[in-house]
């Protein structure tokens, strides 16, 4: 029993991932996509300035999906980080630049230094996700066990390059609408427009991955395609459709807080279709939730960890989404650090 506990916080943090640290990946594919430097100039003004005050603290979904899994699941984390290292290592890689990238860009001086690193940012924005999601699909398709050794097509097989391409085309679905909606807060209606239409391209690209996923996985992945047909794994399936004509619905009238819950919406269930599709399994046909699981005061005591973090660091997580989402973390300009130094002169 505290083991399907444990397993569902780890998917509830999965898809908390997906969403805030999708919204960043996604604000760094636009940043690749915006064109010259002349021409992406007012764009990725509008992505550093939305993204400087949340990005780092993204991670920590991602740091909480890696403790639950090395403690709580010590089978899995061996499996999926013994037989596809590589992509996991590639995936590292681009976490690491992309966050070098975005923080060395703004203060460098040098036009040829602001464009390397923010090459470097914007293109480990797309590859990152797509080896996640590679990954992912590694997992969902069943080529992985225990004892499995590291090859290629554990991670570059049908199944794994959708869902990289999925996980692309999710960012990018996310970021744009996130950054509409900042449009809007930074009083850039030119913006605003910009990036809706983006989303709405994107949330295309969605739709038709996602019908090419479940085309893919009923013949390489049957056990999470007939979760994703059936009982919750279908209500999930449904819902996040549902959530995606909310979405564009939404993104042909305006931008805003609405348009924001739509999306994550969309995301968050799909990614939990996912997990409740592979039921009983960590790994379908391989390992399940029982079997991978640690020993019981282990769990237990995660357990205790995670309603701690539940109760002092998700409220202190949320209060900093809400102060961003409402402009009271806006980075100071020129002039404001001006004004401040002569109020203390006086």
């Amino acid at each position: 029993m505290i083991a399907d506990v444990i397993a569902f916080v780890l998917l509830l943090a999965v898809a908390a991932y997906a969403c805030a640290g999708g919204t960043d990946y996604g604000a760094g594919f636009w940043d690749l996509t915006a064109g010259g430097a002349e021409r992406g100039k007012r764009p990725r003004w509008l992505i550093d300035h939305a993204m400087a005050p949340v990005w780092e603290v993204n991670n920590v979904w991602l740091i909480f999906v890696l403790v639950i899994m090395w403690t709580g699941f010590p089978v899995l984390f061996q499996t999926v980080f013994s037989a596809m290292w590589l992509p996991l290592a590639l995936a590292a890689v681009g976490l690491v630049l992309r966050g070098a990238g975005f923080a060395l860009r703004k203060p460098t001086r040098r036009l040829a230094g602001r464009r390397l690193y923010g090459a470097v940012f914007a293109v480990s924005s797309l590859l990152t996700p797509f080896f996640l999601g590679a990954a992912v699909g590694g997992v969902a398709s069943g080529r992985v066990a225990p004892g499995t050794p590291a090859a290629a097509d554990a991670w570059s097989n049908p199944t794994s390059v959708v869902f990289g391409l999925l996980a692309v085309a999710t960012t990018a679905f996310l970021g744009a609408v996130f950054l509409a909606a900042d449009a809007r807060r930074f009083d850039a209606p030119d913006l605003d427009g910009y990036f809706r239409r983006r989303a709405l391209g994107a949330l295309a690209a969605v739709v038709v991955l996602s019908v090419v996923t479940l085309i893919v996985t009923h013949g390489d992945a049957p056990h999470v395609w007939h979760g994703l047909t059936h009982g919750v794994g279908l209500a999930l399936v449904i819902l996040a459709a549902v959530a995606t004509l909310a979405a564009a619905w939404l993104l042909l009238r305006t931008s805003g807080t609405w348009s924001r819950v739509a999306s994550v919406t969309v995301v968050a269930s799909a990614v939990i279709a996912w997990g409740m599709a592979q039921r009983p399994y960590l790994i379908p046909d391989s390992l399940t939730v029982a079997a991978g699981a640690g020993d019981s005061t282990t769990l237990r005591w995660l357990g205790v960890v995670t309603l701690v973090a539940v109760v002092l660091v998700f409220p202190a997580v949320a209060l900093l989404y809400w102060l961003d989402t409402h402009g009271e973390l806006e980075t100071l300009t020129d002039t404001d650090l001006r004004r401040s130094d002569s109020g203390g002169d006086a």
